[in-house]
Parts: structure tokens; C-alpha cells; sequence
């Protein structure tokens, strides 16, 4: 397939005061931007009190910024934050070039990673909400990202900005009719999911600290008949979607793991609106597994994001399990459990069991260990705990069948009428 042609570009910043992660998003920034096919040629940051209203940097800055993508011949500004419609067009007339910002990056890294439809209509939902009061600041910019613009929104982009307001308005109530109905048929499995009572486990944390990777190595471990592998690269947000399997283990328990989109700061909140029903999986987990990167240098920064995103989801009060992935990397001793943290290497495949472990610790709290005596008459309920509980030995008494196993207590109690606890 023909490469195609990366634009170059200029990032833009303010650091605000007490903004300590400035630097490091600075940073993430330029990641977004190669995920877009974008080249970053040069970067022009300023300390300021407050954000300018007109032009986001003050107007000194314009003239330098302006200088800087002369001399290195870039077509595209990327600023760090979202701007307002009246920001992009005050830039764009001072300029002279295609600006855009941190909000339609990412929207773009979605779009070209959506795979399944629902994903497809939340991104697509959230691009047209974040286009439709920038539809006057946004014309001429889409209009020159057309040719060889590294861009995912130019050939959509400009179709859309033909339509007018009401037309994209339309199109948005009709796409979110669409995503209720499949939302209502995911809630419907969730609730199923529930009465089943399987405990749910899910995985969470930055985009690309290997969270696909570690389900992949855990349905290996453990489900190795049924190898459904989820979609894992090492790029940012490689998954979008919301997976879910199940995870049996040796002694007839078994949980649900779901995989989620990766975290990132500064989450387009018309992202997190539009991804909002996929990421309630996040909020009704019986436990959460924060996957960190522990190579980043800035893996706690990465922490404090994912922690952030969870207590705007509501998330942040589910028990959660740390497992520092990468270790390989890290030159830290693995694998080894402290407390509720695992440090293990996925890629190694070292430290699957010992978190499987502290997992385990956490949802089987409600399993006794115990010893019944089945009458022959209810030979079903021999059948039935010889697959949902764990059993350590049969005898068989003139009275039935005797068993030492360790089961749920909800099982114990809802067949205390057909059975003796000895």
C-alpha cells in the first residue's frame, strides 16, 4: 500500500499555574499526532495566568508561532488543548495554515480504529457534536486538509461540511437511536451476565500499557480450547471495543474479563459521552485490574489519569488490583505480589498465576468449604455441585451420596431443604 504523506506541524501549549504535568502532555501530544500521520517539526509553549480568549496564546506568541512554521515549512498548528470555534477562526486568519486541536486528534485516532458498528457511531457521534458550533471556524481548515493531509477527517470532513446544522443535527438524533438499541441489547447481556453470578473483572488503565495483551496471555493460560483473541498492537487505543470472555479456572470458578479502551488525559468529554455505555462496564465491575505501564517514565502520571477518568465514570470506589506490566523492562524484580499490587511481565507470560491469585482473593470471598450428604433421590444435585463447586472427595453411604467440597454459600443455601450439611 502507497505511504501516505505526513504533514508537519507545530504544537502549541499553555502552562497554566500549579499545572505540574505539563511537560508529559506536551509529550502525549506528539504521540497523538504520529498516530495521526503527523510530523511534529517544531513546539512553541507559554506560562500563563489564564488561557487567551481570542487566540489562545497572547498575540506576541501568534506572531512568533507564525515565524516558527515558516522556517519549518508547517502546514498544520496543533494546539494542546480544545479551542473555542472564534479560537480556530482569530488562529487560523493570523496564521495563514490549518489549525486543529488536541479534541479532533484524538477523535481521529478513533475513527481510524473503530472496527465494530457501535464504536463506529460513538465516534462518529462525538466528531459531529465537536463539529457542529465549529462549522463556520472549520470550513476553510477542512477544506486545505484535503490532498495529502495526514488527516482521518478530510474526505468526511468536507462532505460533512455540507450539510447544514439541522442535517448534522438530524444525523446525530439518528445515530443515537441506533447506538440505544444496541446499547439496550448490551445491558440486556449484562443483566443476564448478573443473574448468572459471575463475577465480573475488569481491566483498565492508560491506552497501550498492554491490557488486550494480558487477556490474550489469560485466556491462554486458561481457556486454552477457546482461543477468541482480542485485537492487541502497541499503538494507542488499539481497542476500542469492549471485550468480554470468560475466564475458567482449574476448580470449576470461573469470572468474566473484560477489556476496555484505554484511558488518555484530557478524554474529549464529547468522547466520553459518546463512550459512555461502553465504559459502564467499568462501573459495574465486581473488581477492577488497573493495568500501569511500569516502563513509562511517567507510569504514576498515568496512574493519576486512569484514577481521574475512573471518578468521573463513578468508578472510583470498586476494589481494584495494580498489575505493573513491562517489568521486562523496568529492571524490577518479577514476578511478585505486594499487597494488592502485581509486578509481573505479560509479554513473558511470568506472573499470570500470581495474579490470577490476588483476583481470586478478591470475588471468591462468598466460597465455603463444607460437607453434604445427598440423598440418592436428588442424584441432580450430585451432577450440579460436581460442576459449580469444587470437590475434593465422593463417598457413597446407605443415606446417598457424601461430598467434601467447596462450593458458593449461595448454593449451599438455596438446596438446604434437598441436602444434609454433615
Amino acid at each position: 500500500m502507497e505511504q501516505q504523506p505526513r504533514n508537519r506541524s507545530i504544537i502549541v501549549g499553555v502552562q497554566l499555574q500549579n499545572q505540574t504535568n505539563f511537560d508529559y502532555s506536551m509529550l502525549e501530544l506528539r504521540n497523538l499526532a504520529d498516530a495521526c500521520n503527523i510530523d511534529v517539526a517544531g513546539e512553541l509553549s507559554q506560562k500563563a495566568s489564564r488561557i487567551n480568549p481570542s487566540h489562545y496564546i497572547g498575540i506576541g506568541k501568534v506572531e512568533e508561532l507564525k515565524a516558527l512554521a515558516e522556517a519549518h515549512e508547517a502546514e498544520v498548528i496543533i494546539f494542546n488543548d480544545e479551542l473555542s470555534p472564534s479560537q480556530i477562526r482569530n488562529l487560523e486568519a493570523a496564521l495563514e495554515r490549518t489549525v486543529i486541536d488536541r479534541t479532533i486528534l484524538i477523535l481521529d485516532i478513533f475513527a481510524e480504529r473503530a472496527n465494530t458498528r457501535e464504536a463506529q457511531l460513538q465516534v462518529e457521534v462525538a466528531r459531529l457534536q465537536y463539529m457542529l458550533p465549529r462549522l463556520v471556524g472549520l470550513r476553510e481548515s477542512l477544506g486545505r486538509q484535503g490532498g495529502g493531509a495526514g488527516l482521518k477527517n478530510r474526505g468526511a470532513g468536507e462532505t460533512k461540511l455540507e450539510l447544514d446544522r439541522r442535517r448534522i443535527e438530524e444525523r446525530i438524533t439518528m445515530l443515537q437511536s441506533e447506538l440505544e438499541k444496541l446499547v439496550a441489547r448490551r445491558q440486556i447481556q449484562r443483566k443476564q451476565r448478573q443473574k448468572n453470578e459471575v463475577p465480573v473483572v475488569c481491566l483498565v488503565g492508560y491506552t497501550n500499557t498492554g491490557k488486550s495483551s494480558l487477556m490474550n496471555a489469560l485466556m491462554e493460560a486458561y481457556n486454552s480450547g477457546t482461543l477468541k483473541q482480542v485485537f492487541a498492537e502497541n499503538m494507542l487505543f488499539a481497542t476500542l471495543e469492549t471485550s468480554v470472555r470468560s475466564i475458567d479456572l482449574p476448580d470449576h470458578k470461573s469470572f468474566l474479563l473484560t477489556d476496555t479502551v484505554g484511558f488518555v488525559s484530557q478524554l474529549p468529554h464529547h468522547l466520553v459521552k459518546a463512550f459512555r455505555s461502553t465504559l459502564e462496564e467499568v462501573a459495574e465491575a465486581d473488581l477492577l485490574v488497573h493495568v500501569v505501564d511500569y516502563a513509562h517514565e511517567d507510569y504514576e502520571q498515568l496512574i493519576a489519569v486512569t484514577n481521574e477518568t475512573l471518578k468521573a465514570l463513578g468508578a472510583s470506589d470498586i476494589p481494584t488490583i495494580y498489575a505493573y506490566n513491562k517489568c521486562d523492562l523496568a529492571e524490577e524484580t518479577y514476578p511478585r505480589v505486594e499487597n494488592n499490587t502485581v509486578y509481573l511481565s505479560v509479554k513473558e507470560k511470568s506472573g499470570l498465576t500470581e495474579l490470577v491469585e490476588v483476583i481470586r482473593r478478591h470475588i471468591f470471598t462468598d466460597y465455603v468449604e463444607c460437607d453434604i450428604l445427598i440423598p440418592y433421590s436428588e442424584g441432580r444435585l450430585v451432577a450440579y455441585f460436581n460442576e459449580h463447586g469444587h470437590v475434593q472427595s465422593t463417598s457413597y453411604e446407605p443415606e446417598g451420596t457424601r461430598m467434601k467440597l467447596e462450593c458458593r454459600s449461595a448454593d449451599l443455601a438455596r438446596y438446604q431443604n434437598e441436602i444434609t450439611v454433615m
